[in-house]
């Protein structure tokens, strides 16, 4: 899968002020298409003070207050020299965290070199925590899926299926049961970390559904705001395949199947369609299963254990009354 990126451009229009880190461009407006392909900042001091080969490229470059403070205390040849260095390796941007004052040679060095300059008034910490956490989500690997999502007793469920089996009125169903709505038709989910997955809507079509013979519904205004969410992490697959007599289907639940997204693989249940059947109620138990196993309950594996622990009950009587008959000679 390709390396996603965002532009300084980007990152400006980003929901950054929504989680308080609100940046202002302080030069380098040229630069604004540059990429950031890296969720991790750098903060090397150091590159000021002649080690500039350790900066990495599509990072971006903090200032803080000792980075400001260095650069203050040089003269001015020496600020643009170390400027001039630092700003020859493929960096983004620059961000000042504290609020501080650029000195007037890194405003220059920013134009001169296309470098976007930006400051904050977040302190350094708090910055490079808060920026890490939002471009760690905005280039995370994504994959669309057509599909349901809905969010059952905390647990993320993702109905998928061909068109037209009824995912939708499915989905329809759980909220009527309670359950809420996180998207239906558009399923966006993106990878975080090594093992989640986190699933939303786009927000053209957030809070609405379609339902063959009824058309578009809006389920926050029918049901309130209770019965939908923004995102929730997709912990279970339920796929929806037309009955074909004949076909094996599972009976005890035993095997453990799983679905591959972005390259994590997510428990994975295979329903049969069939008329009379309630997928609604199937899709809740499914559910509720899934709940149990998470801590350690599986009733087919239970049974399966017990029905083997009867067998060797039953053939151990055999086996003592053939020792028996051994050590007195075959003779009763």
């Amino acid at each position: 899968m390709a390396t996603r990126s965002i532009t300084v451009a980007g990152l400006l229009k980003s929901r950054a002020e929504a989680i308080g880190l609100p940046f202002e461009l302080l030069g380098g407006a040229s630069g604004l298409e540059r990429a950031i392909a890296s969720p991790h900042i750098q903060k090397t001091g150091l590159a000021l003070a002649g080690f500039d080969a350790y900066l990495q490229p599509a990072r971006i470059l903090v200032f803080g207050e000792s980075e400001i403070r260095y650069l203050e205390s040089l003269d001015a040849p020496s600020r643009m020299n170390v400027l001039a260095a630092a700003f020859s390796h493929d960096i983004p941007c620059v961000l000042i965290t504290g609020g501080w004052d650029p000195p007037v040679e890194l405003l220059a060095a920013s134009d001169r070199y296309d470098v976007p300059l930006l400051r904050t008034a977040v302190s350094t910490p708090v910055s490079i925590a808060k920026i890490e956490y939002l471009l760690d989500d905005e280039l995370a690997e994504r994959q669309v899926i057509h599909g349901v999502l809905m969010d059952m007793l905390g647990l993320g469920v993702l109905i998928i299926g061909e068109s037209g089996i009824g995912k939708s009125e499915c989905g329809l169903d759980l909220v009527v049961r309670g359950h809420r709505l996180v998207a239906d038709d558009t399923v966006e989910i993106r990878r975080r970390g090594e093992t989640t997955l986190i699933g939303t809507c786009p927000d053209m079509t957030r809070y609405h559904m379609e339902i063959r013979g009824l058309g578009l519904i809006n389920i926050r205004d029918l049901f309130g705001v209770a019965a939908i969410r923004n995102a929730k992490r997709v912990e279970l697959v339920v796929q929806l395949e037309r009955w074909e007599p004949g076909r094996d289907y599972e009976r005890l639940g035993i095997d453990e199947l799983r679905y591959d997204i972005v390259g994590i693989k997510v428990p994975l249940i295979r329903m049969p369609v069939a008329p009379g059947r309630s997928l609604g109620v199937l899709v809740e138990v499914a559910a509720r299963n899934q709940l149990l196993r998470t801590r350690g309950l599986n009733a087919a594996r239970d049974l399966a254990n017990r029905l083997e622990q009867q067998l060797r009950e039953k053939e151990m009587p055999a086996d003592a009354d053939a020792e028996d008959d051994v050590e007195h000679g075959g003779h009763v």
